[in-house]
């Protein structure tokens, strides 16, 4: 028996494995989160760290940053210094934030303050706190910074100009105290710091726009803090800016308006004094200073350094040194006073144009020529205190100035001076004195003495022989008043008999007009008669 056949295998080719469908997934979760990933790292923004010195109400993963009210980023970790001096905050930010952070730019954290008359921060007690942003305007990028511990007083770009003012003390001012221009609010203080050489205070202001342009380098800044309390002349004064400077203090600036309004505004950091008071501030001696001398031969007490040169009502100078002078030659003693005298206040009739040394001197002289002096007045009669006055008193001989009359270091022009409206009172009254001593007082007493001896005998005739006759006379008077009173009553009979008599006037009166109507009806009756009546005789 044949054994069978075996089939022969024959190769055939393997056709190519398809893709399972059940990787597709895993597939586009790894393109996915590969997309993810990468979308992630380019959207991340820039991580900042900031140092405060307290990590109060911060809190990671909590604490925004803002900037406007806008979210700019939210802190990821707070951590304790090395050196426990302060906290480190790290932050991250969102990716628009790049650009903003630049050596300027400025975080602090926002919570509830009081500060300068203002409460801010008071959202923060419900949401909580957060950092605040103010981007700076440098070029130069930055990752670190040091966080402030008060909000910034201004904000970047905001329009104005700070300015620094140099006081012997910081009186009652703080950081976001007020500025005032006319008692209106122009600014803030934005730091005070002791100088370096620790004699004094400088305090940085910020003026607003547009009333930093009214900040020339003649500008004045005092303190304007509580009250300010002026005796002079016209009697006690108090003034103050407002009610918030008066609490929390502040400051104030003003221009003179006499002392060059037309100057251009003064450039941003300039330094200035800050006065105590108005009244010191708008005392400051000018850059523009003309040096004069007085000489006064009467007392100058109750005058100081520092008393006004007044003309007219305006200031234009001040007393800078008294020393006395004694006249050896003419055996005489007198008062020098020095004074500063501001011709800027003294304008010409042409604001622009500018006299030399020389060209105010004899614009002076031509004045002194007619009838410019000087003369002390007393300022307020409470404390005594003088000022000196300048006016013309064309009555006065016309002088020459002295000029270059040295007194030791001195080379000073000289004012002619006239006496003191109070000592020229004082020499009337000692005139009317020495005629009062010239009066015969003894032989006028004498005299007196007699004429009141002769008028008390007068009074004693009238009260011994005249007074009796008076009352007798007025006894009489009484009676006739009495009986005249008795005729006149209603009842008495000469008031009957005058009624009876006008009744008879009366019927007198009626008689006369029937006649005078029976004549001018029958004129003939004057000749012939009365005709008889035909009713009366029956014809």
């Amino acid at each position: 028996m044949a054994e069978p056949e075996i089939p022969r295998a024959v190769a055939v080719a393997r056709p190519p494995r398809s893709l399972q469908l059940v990787w597709l997934i895993p597939l586009v979760a790894v393109l996915v989160g590969g997309w993810l990933a990468v979308k992630s790292i380019m959207d991340k923004g820039p991580t900042v760290s900031i140092a405060f010195a307290t990590a109060e109400g911060l809190e990671t993963g909590k604490t925004k940053i803002k900037y406007k009210d806008v979210d700019m980023g939210l802190v990821t970790g707070v951590a304790l210094a090395p050196d426990t001096s302060h906290v480190l905050v790290t932050a991250e930010l969102v990716k628009e934030a790049r650009g903003y952070l630049v050596e300027d730019t400025r975080f602090w954290v926002v919570r509830p303050r009081v500060s300068g008359g203002t409460v801010t921060g008071i959202g923060t007690l419900l949401s909580g706190s957060y950092i605040g942003m103010d981007i700076g305007l440098s070029k130069t990028a930055r990752a670190k910074f040091t966080g402030l511990e008060v909000p910034p007083i201004v904000n970047t770009g905001e329009p104005g100009r700070t300015f620094v003012l140099r006081s012997d003390n910081a009186g009652s001012i703080d950081i976001g105290s007020p500025l005032y221009f006319r008692r209106l609010k122009a600014g803030q203080i934005v730091s005070y710091e002791l100088d370096k050489d620790g004699k004094g205070i400088l305090v940085k202001v910020f003026v607003g726009a547009p009333y930093d342009k009214f900040v020339t380098d003649n500008t004045r800044f005092w303190h304007a803090s509580g009250f300010d309390i002026t005796l002079n002349s016209s009697g006690v004064t108090v003034s103050t800016q407002s009610a918030v400077s008066v609490l929390i203090g502040g400051l104030a600036f003003e221009t003179p308006l006499d002392t060059g309004d037309q100057d251009p505004p003064a450039k941003a950091d300039a330094e200035f004094r800050l006065f105590a008071n108005r009244g010191d501030a708008l005392r400051n001696p000018e850059t523009d200073v003309m040096k004069m001398a007085m000489v006064f031969e009467e007392s100058v007490r109750g005058l100081t350094p520092g008393a006004e040169i007044d003309f007219r009502g305006v200031v234009v100078g001040t007393v800078t040194r008294i020393r006395p002078n004694v006249d050896v030659a003419g055996k005489n003693f007198r008062i020098r006073v020095s004074a500063d005298i501001f011709p800027r206040r003294l304008r010409s009739r042409d604001r622009g144009s500018v006299m030399s040394n020389d060209q105010r001197r004899a614009l002076i002289a031509g004045m002194i020529s007619n009838g410019l002096r000087a003369q002390l007045r007393t300022a307020s009669l409470l404390t005594g205190q003088l000022y000196v006055a300048l006016d013309f008193f064309p009555g006065t001989p016309k002088v020459k100035p002295r000029k270059d009359v040295r007194l030791d270091d001195d080379d000073l022009p000289e004012m002619p001076v006239v006496q003191s409206s109070l000592l020229q009172l004082q020499d009337a009254i000692s005139a009317i004195a020495r005629k009062v001593q010239k009066f015969p007082l003894e032989q006028v007493g004498t005299d007196l003495q007699e004429t009141l001896r002769g008028a008390t005998k007068l009074i004693e005739h009238i009260d011994n022989d005249l007074v009796p006759e008076l009352r007798s006379t007025l006894t009489d008077v009484r009676k006739a008043v009495d009986a005249v009173d008795q005729t006149l009553k209603p009842n008495s009979p000469l008031q009957q008999d005058a009624r009876e008599a006008m009744r008879e006037v009366a019927r007198a009166a009626a008689a006369f007009r029937a006649l005078a109507d029976y004549l001018e009806r029958h004129p003939e009756a004057l000749i012939s008669g009365k005709r008889a009546d035909p009713k009366e005789t029956g014809k």
